[in-house]
């Protein structure tokens, strides 16, 4: 395999190092050597047969190779058993091996497997979770965080326990994202029909005071935001169509600006529970190239009408994350289609995303979070140093930033 960089070295060719690793070993080797075995036992799995370790790593590869369906990931797995026994001893799954440890084995292994692996990856490089200022927060030095769900499409198998429609079967992923670090902060994984602003104290459970948190309108619950504002955190939203409130101040608009108007309201509704004073911020956006009026509610008084508006254009971050999930990793074709299955299948995938962005962090990548994955996954069972690799990788020159940056505002759902 020789990778031609015309940035650096014309009409030449570079052959990474090699390694005595495959670039899939590497990755699982990220994961502490101890860390699976141990959650297995808390977990109470069952490893007679079919180890957790192989598992997981079953898994992992499930990804990376973008496999889909049982037979796809178990044949591969076989032909390149030498190599899989090389990761800390893995085995390759049968059909049915695989399919009943997705199925019996507790999902909750998984989701602690996620939260312990990115704890031990920032307590080895903090940079990787403190991340940086990015968008048009950058001026924000307090910690951001951004909510959101997405639906994951199920196929009919999954009706009995992920009834979204008369006839459709879907999941749904809820997520509070740290627009410093683009890592998940809180993930909750359930069906699609239930309404949003259900799971909004749940994912706001771990904010701190003084930090910043932005959300759609489909999360508002007023009883919730005085909650939030009790404890300190600052909140931007987007107001609901129909709101009835009292204007209580004007701030001066100054002419020519998109700022259409700037408020200080109270709900009409003095027996519901909501905070006692909101700001209300009328402004123009461009969406799809038309100018759009849209309405910003926040609990702080004090940032000026354009602060509020910029804050909730960093929401455009999380919309990318799971853009980039959905297109890159596999959460389109799952492996079972019950709901332990499917619920170990994410937690995989937001695994993955986290190791990769690690990597993309020690290396200092500068091409896209797609690009990544391509390369890893096109040399999953090669023995190339993975650094080294990544460092020679890349047939064109620039610097790119990992996550796309839109020309336009765009906001979901409106």
């Amino acid at each position: 395999m020789k990778i031609c960089h015309t940035a650096e070295v014309k009409n030449k060719y570079i052959n990474p190092t090699r390694s005595k690793f495959t670039i899939l070993g590497q990755v699982c080797n990220l994961i502490p050597k101890h860390l699976v075995p141990r959650l297995a036992r808390e977990s109470g799995v069952d490893s007679r047969t079919f180890s957790p370790w192989s598992h997981v790593v079953s898994l992992l590869d499930a990804q990376l190779s973008h496999s889909i369906g049982l037979n796809d990931v178990c044949d591969s797995l076989h032909l390149h058993s030498g190599s899989l026994s090389a990761i800390r001893g893995a085995t390759p799954p049968s059909r049915n091996g695989l399919s009943n440890a997705n199925r019996e084995r507790p999902c909750e292994m998984a989701e602690k497997l996620f939260w312990s692996v990115t704890n031990a990856l920032g307590q080895q490089h903090p940079d990787f979770i403190r991340g940086k200022s990015r968008g048009p927060a950058f001026r924000f030095k307090a910690p951001i965080s951004i909510m959101d769900s997405t639906v994951v499409e199920l196929v009919a198998n999954s009706m009995d326990w992920a009834k979204h429609r008369r006839r459709k079967a879907a999941a749904k992923t809820h997520m509070r994202l740290s627009l410093q670090s683009l890592l998940p902060q809180c993930v909750i994984i359930d069906t699609a029909k239930e309404h949003d602003n259900k799971r909004a104290r749940e994912l706001c459970a771990g904010l701190e005071e003084g930090e910043i948190t932005i959300f759609d309108k489909a999360y508002i619950d007023y009883g919730h935001l005085l909650d939030l504002g009790n404890r300190g955190v600052n909140w931007v939203t987007r107001a609901k169509d129909n709101m009835a409130y009292d204007v209580c101040e004007k701030f001066p608009v100054a002419k020519g600006s998109k700022i259409i108007s700037d408020e200080v309201i109270v709900l009409k509704d003095e027996k519901k529970a909501a905070p006692e004073y909101m700001r209300l911020v009328r402004a123009w956006v461009e969406v799809d190239g038309k100018q759009r009026e849209m309405t910003f509610l926040t609990n702080k008084l004090e940032w000026s009408a354009q602060s509020v508006v910029d804050l909730y254009r960093c929401r455009w971050e999380i919309e990318v994350f799971f853009k980039q999930i959905k297109q890159t990793l596999q959460v389109a074709d799952f492996l079972g289609h019950n709901a332990n299955a499917v619920r170990w299948q994410i937690w995989i995938a937001l695994l993955v995303y986290v190791l990769l962005r690690y990597l993309s962090h020690l290396a200092k990548w500068p091409h896209s979070f797609t690009r990544l994955f391509t390369v890893l996954r096109a040399g999953l069972w090669e023995k190339f140093d993975l650094f080294g690799l990544l460092k020679c990788y890349g047939t064109a020159g620039g610097s790119f930033r990992n996550l796309a940056v839109p020309e336009q505002a765009y906001f979901a759902g409106f």
